[in-house]
C-alpha cells in the first residue's frame, strides 16, 4: 500500500491534524514536509505553540530509511508542537513509533483512539498554559 496522508490547520484551535496511512518512502515524507510547511502557514498562534494530533491508525511498518526520516521530522524544532498526539491503536508499527519518539519529553503520548487524543490535548493543563503565556 503506497503512502497517503492529510494535513489540516486549523487556526481558531491552535491545530494541526493529520492522518497516515501505508509505506512511506523518502520521497513521501519530502511531499509530507511540503504539505506540513503549507498548513503551519495558516496557523494564527506563535512558532511551536500549537497542538498537534497524528493519527497513524493507518501506517504500515516501516522501513528503516523512512524511519530516519521520521525521526528527522520529529526532531525539527521549528515545527515542535506545544503537545503532539499520536493515535496509533494496537499495532506493530506502534512499538515503531516508541522507537522514533525515544529522547521526547511529556509533550508527546500516544493513544488508541482521536476521542482519547483530543481531550488529552485540549485538557485544563492546557489551557492553563495558555493563560500562563498570554
Amino acid at each position: 500500500m503506497s503512502a497517503t496522508f492529510s494535513i489540516h490547520a486549523e487556526p481558531e484551535r491552535d491545530l494541526v491534524r493529520i492522518t497516515m496511512a501505508g509505506l512511506f518512502t523518502p520521497e513521501d515524507i519530502a511531499d509530507f514536509y511540503k504539505a506540513r510547511d503549507v498548513a503551519h502557514a495558516k496557523l494564527a498562534c506563535r512558532r511551536n505553540e500549537h497542538l498537534t494530533i497524528n493519527d497513524l491508525r493507518g501506517m504500515k511498518i516501516q522501513p528503516q530509511e523512512s524511519v530516519v526520516g521520521f525521526q528527522q521530522m520529529l526532531g525539527a524544532p521549528e515545527y515542535r508542537s506545544r503537545r503532539l498526539a499520536f493515535v496509533i491503536g494496537r499495532t506493530l508499527a506502534r512499538s515503531q513509533l516508541q522507537r522514533a519518539l525515544s529522547g521526547r519529553g511529556p509533550d508527546v503520548r500516544c493513544f488508541d483512539t482521536v476521542a482519547e487524543a483530543e481531550a488529552w490535548l485540549f485538557s485544563g493543563a492546557v489551557a492553563g498554559e495558555l493563560r500562563a503565556a498570554g
